[in-house]
């Protein structure tokens, strides 16, 4: 079912996480945190609107890099229910689409609950001091990607970094639900 998060709440500090990575080391917030700004993406493996734009995503991500942005994924789905979502399948996703991030395994969903995390994928940027700056999508690909799109998700990650604030007008994500466990 298609999931659609609130708008920005701005200057929202997101809590720290401790979270196993699918290179093999654990991650917190300040780790993955970029010196201009960072954003944290809540995504998943089998999600058709996680997989139709996984190649965007990875290319935002390295030139996101060049701007100082610091980069983190979270997977953080009942891999129970849905063993496509399961910790060695993440690794093969993140291998497989050659992440220049870290690809995260929230297992007991404690982060997904704290930063309430509604959808994959569901983007976070924030700026320098941490503040939520942007809750917006990638640009308008859904289940298919949209050539040429306007490419929001960088162009407001690249303002946040030069000037510390978001853009005032976002359109959301939408994806498909988180999957909480029972």
């Amino acid at each position: 079912m298609a999931a659609t998060p609130p708008v920005c709440d701005f200057g929202w500090k997101a809590p720290d996480f401790s979270l196993p990575g699918t290179d093999g080391k654990t991650y917190s917030l300040q780790d993955v945190a970029g010196e201009k700004g960072t954003l944290i993406m809540f995504i998943c493996n089998h999600c058709p609107y996680v997989k139709a734009i996984m190649c965007r995503v990875v290319e935002e991500a390295n030139n996101l890099a060049g701007e100082g942005i610091g980069i983190a994924a979270i997977c953080a789905n009942d891999a129970v229910s849905y063993p496509d979502d399961s910790f060695d399948n993440m690794k093969r996703f993140a291998q497989a689409n050659s992440f220049p991030f870290p690809y995260l395994h929230d297992e007991s969903q404690a982060v997904a609950r704290a930063w309430d995390a509604v959808c994959t994928p569901d983007f976070f940027g924030f700026n320098a001091d941490l503040e939520l700056q942007y809750r917006g999508r990638l640009d308008a690909s859904k289940t298919t990607l949209v050539p040429d799109a306007r490419r929001e998700l960088y162009e407001a990650m690249v303002q946040i970094a030069q000037t510390g604030s978001g853009p005032a007008d976002q359109t959301p994500s939408m994806g498909c639900s988180i999957k909480w466990k029972p």
